[in-house]
């Protein structure tokens, strides 16, 4: 199939043409249709599916045909929720890229900015909204946004949006819009709490699975390596000196994880970029920006910050940490060996984390290839630690001799 046979007018085939995107990917061939007849979908699809484009084209499409022919200041048709920054920017990028050719009006607002800029923006009119949710609704608070005349409501990445606290926020932005809206909804995974999501937001939706698990298994070379928790800096270090070609992406569980372990490569002359919730968003930018450009070989974050970013021509990911989630490591290695290109994913497991590997192989419908010359073995006998909470030097119940006289308090 081509994108002319899903109905796209001249003005977006233009600008897709100009992308060099020749076909559509499964999620544009299934999407596509359904936004255009105005159903509301439920899609769980990985990033680099192409689901940014399978809502993105529908919308500009539909926005086109029915743009007024008197610009009396545009009006918010279309708002999509995205859980972090970075992927509202990337969005945003993307329907201004797809909607080069019409005149069209996107924008976007997040925090940890200033407001003045977006309100700016916002003032001139515009037709389509991507936001992350606080910012959304403080912008609301303060009747700068007015989201009377939305059409079509998209949530984007809603897994992480409920991973990551915004339910509350979700459902009063979803009220706030006019009921006959239609609504698509995005996700990497569907666990139950997406589908109450749905189940209360959606009308009669049509659900569209994608696993793209067997095509990340095809394209990427995967390789486990079973070492103690405390040798895995020591590994990092070997792999990155004697195996590592190219560039890579470290995925940390925590931000404490991913400074600690900067701090390490640093000092071993490394030059290393670091993505987490507690950078401000000029830096994660600006972290970002660096090691697309090569000026640093080796990316560390979190989930959540590395959640929806594209990196052209990634060559490795490392799984420092092993994600507890299956559908996260297949997210996490499908980042390399995309469009064509072959990666290649290296696994850390200790003791406490083989579990994760038994779920990932079974999801995967795949052995992961256990690379027996490790420096660094883990003991096969080896038991997961069991941090125990340290409780109180006092024996239960005993008082201190202050306590022990009844003495009347002023309080």
């Amino acid at each position: 199939m081509n994108f002319k046979e899903l109905k796209l007018n001249k003005p977006i085939l233009r600008a897709v043409a100009e992308k060099n995107y020749n076909a559509p990917t499964p999620v544009q061939e299934m999407a596509i249709p359904l936004v255009l007849e105005g159903k509301d979908i439920i899609v769980s699809a990985q990033t680099g599916t192409g689901k940014t484009a399978a809502y993105a084209l529908p919308i500009l499409q539909m926005l086109y045909n029915r743009q007024e022919s008197s610009k009396k200041g545009n009006k918010i048709k279309a708002l999509i929720v995205s859980p972090t920054r970075e992927l509202a920017i990337q969005i945003q990028e993307s329907f201004r890229d797809y909607g080069l050719y019409t005149s069209l009006v996107s924008t976007v607002v997040y925090g940890g900015t200033p407001m003045e800029p977006q309100i700016a923006e916002l003032k001139k009119g515009v037709d389509i909204l991507v936001a992350t949710p606080g910012r959304l609704l403080d912008l609301h608070k303060q009747d700068i946004i007015n989201l009377d005349y939305v059409e079509t409501l998209v949530l984007d990445e809603a897994d992480l949006m409920l991973d990551m606290g915004f339910i509350d926020d979700v459902k009063k932005i979803e009220r706030l819009c006019p009921s006959g809206k239609q609504t698509l909804l995005f996700s990497a995974t569907i666990p139950y709490k997406v589908v109450q999501l749905a189940d209360s937001i959606l009308k009669d939706p049509t659900k569209i699975t994608l696993t793209p698990t067997s095509l990340a298994a095809a394209r990427v070379h995967q390789l486990l390596y079973f070492t103690p928790k405390a040798k895995k800096i020591e590994l990092s270090l070997h792999l990155l000196k004697n195996t590592v070609k190219g560039n890579i992406l470290i995925f940390r569980r925590t931000k404490y994880g991913v400074d600690k372990l900067e701090q390490t490569l640093l000092k071993n002359n490394y030059k290393v970029e670091t993505l987490h919730g507690d950078k401000s968003q000029i830096d994660r930018q600006e972290a970002l920006k660096r090691f697309k450009n090569k000026e640093a070989s080796i990316l560390i974050a979190t989930d959540v910050a590395a959640r929806g970013i594209d990196i052209d021509n990634l060559d490795n990911v490392l799984n420092f940490d092993l994600p507890n989630i299956p559908e996260t490591y297949v997210h996490r290695i499908g980042r390399t060996g995309r469009a064509g290109q072959s990666g290649t994913s290296y696994s850390f497991c200790s003791a406490d984390e083989k579990e994760y590997v038994i779920s990932i192989q079974k999801l995967m419908q795949k052995h992961i290839d256990v690379v027996e010359d490790n420096p660094y073995p883990l003991d096969p006998k080896a038991k997961p630690e069991i941090h125990k909470r340290k409780g109180s030097k006092h024996r239960k119940g005993r008082k201190s001799e202050a306590s022990k006289k009844k003495k009347k308090r002023w309080y």
